[in-house]
């Protein structure tokens, strides 16, 4: 154990290191098994639907064949290669699991670890299950103790430290080669929230690849003997004060370190877009079917909107027309133009065409702002509050809740199995129904592989 009073890395290299499947509580083990299913199934429907993936497969092609698999697009890659390739698909759609508090770390973790097993070969799905347990469990603690202002892209600023963490123990590193690794790392510790919540960029989809393939990066240079940081997080200009002003909670960050795996808390979303507009979806499906309204019937949808909400608002007259893919899915009118219009939302509503649908832009172009700031978004996700009126004057009020996926409601396996089949079915390449088959039942006794990548190569 390190001394109580060494930098937070090594508490964190520790534990990645010296965690066992048998230690792990169902909960988080159920969670990790559920994340590598789900994020494979995002990785496949992202080679389909994401036009900017196009791109990345191409480079990644450039570096040759390798160990390691590439989903969607096909072939072999080094393990870098790989891991930029299959992580740049795994947010493309903003589809991939998420924390209660928003953010992502599955689709940085997953692409991470595959890489790394496969490059160093015969990693079982104990400890498959195991390291991407303790990335989760590392992510969440970092992600609820510091002092976020909503500038910095926690997704990719935190998962590649939670992904090197998973990708050096799968490795087989030491917990003070580890320590090493994550030093390395943050060298690759960047995104900027204007990535996210500004307009036209196709980074907000393919931001993954980049912690995915810097964490497999850091591990092999530790590997090979580089050197990290000895106070990398708590250091006078280590990554809380560079990143956060100084702002965290030690004492609550290493709270119940090795016991309480927080990563148990995963959501996994049914509706492909930006989990912070999911309950202002909810509500409004809630208004349209339990007073069964057509779209020919409402006069107005008012969005009740907190400062993140507000953010997905602005512009008003761009978010109720995006012109882009990765914009829609950031749109929060639209996004609930869509869910009023469909009664749900699928990956199929997101393609050049479906930018268009005149149904869905007159419905947004009716969509108005009330600013409140109790909705303002703090730690965890903010509800959203909708309310409809109609031309005849009736009008409904409603927060979203039991948001499918989310932990009022969660998505149990068969559930996951569904959005799993959705998603393959808009792969690049299509996957036989009998290969489906045998990855979901993979997936579900995946602590009984000799080789946990066997549930990823069936897919490619």
């Amino acid at each position: 154990m390190p001394a109580p009073t060494r930098d937070i890395v090594h508490h964190f290299a520790h534990h990645a290191a010296g965690m066992t499947y048998d230690a792990l509580p169902e909960p988080a083990r159920d969670a990790a098994r559920k994340s590598i299913l789900d994020t494979l199934g995002v990785i496949m429907a992202a080679s389909g639907m994401e036009p900017a993936a196009q791109a990345v497969g191409r480079i990644v092609a450039e570096g040759g064949p390798g160990p390691c698999t590439v989903l969607g697009f096909g072939g072999t890659a080094p393990a870098l290669m790989a891991a930029l390739g299959n992580g740049a698909l795994a947010h493309g759609l903003d589809y991939d699991d998420q924390t209660p508090w928003g953010q992502h770390c599955a689709s940085s973790i997953v692409p991470a670890v595959m890489a790394l097993a496969e490059r160093r070969g015969g990693i079982s799905g104990r400890e498959m299950i195991t390291a991407v347990a303790v990335g989760q469990d590392i992510f969440a603690r970092l992600r609820c103790h510091v002092g976020w202002k909503k500038d910095w892209n926690l997704s990719t600023i935190l998962a590649v430290y939670a992904a090197t963490a998973a990708g050096g123990r799968v490795a087989g590193l030491t917990a003070d080669q580890i320590g090493h690794a994550m030093g390395v790392a943050s060298m690759q510790s960047s995104g900027i929230m204007e990535m996210v919540a500004g307009q036209g960029s196709d980074l907000r989809g393919l931001y993954a690849g980049f912690s995915a393939k810097g964490a497999v990066l850091a591990v092999m240079m530790a590997g090979g003997g580089v050197t990290g940081i000895e106070h990398l997080f708590e250091g006078p200009s280590g990554v809380f004060a560079c990143h956060f002003g100084g702002s965290y909670d030690r004492a609550a960050i290493l709270a119940d370190l090795g016991h309480d795996l927080r990563g148990a808390g995963t959501l996994y979303k049914r509706w492909p877009c930006v989990g912070t507009a999911h309950s202002h979806m909810k509500a409004a499906i809630d208004i349209v079917t339990a007073q069964n309204l057509t779209p020919g019937d409402i006069a107005e949808i008012c969005l009740h909107v907190g400062d993140y909400h507000d953010t997905m608002c602005r512009p008003l007259s761009a978010r109720i027309a995006p012109d882009t893919l990765a914009d829609a899915k950031f749109s929060l009118p639209f996004l609930v133009a869509v869910a009023t219009l469909r009664r749900g939302m699928a990956v199929g509503d997101f393609t050049a065409q479906g930018l268009r649908d005149p149904q869905v832009l007159a419905l947004a172009a009716k969509v108005t702002l009330h600013p409140d700031a109790a909705l303002n978004w703090t730690l965890a996700l903010p509800p959203g509050r909708v309310q409809i009126t109609t031309h005849d004057g009736r009008s409904w009020l409603a927060e979203g809740h039991n948001v499918p996926g989310n932990a009022d409601a969660p998505m149990g396996w068969d559930d996951l199995g569904a959005k799993f089949r959705e998603c393959v079915a808009v792969a690049q390449t299509p996957v036989a129904p009998d290969r489906v088959a045998l990855v979901l039942g993979l997936a579900r006794k995946l602590e009984t592989l000799p080789d946990a990548t066997e549930v990823m190569r069936a897919l490619a």
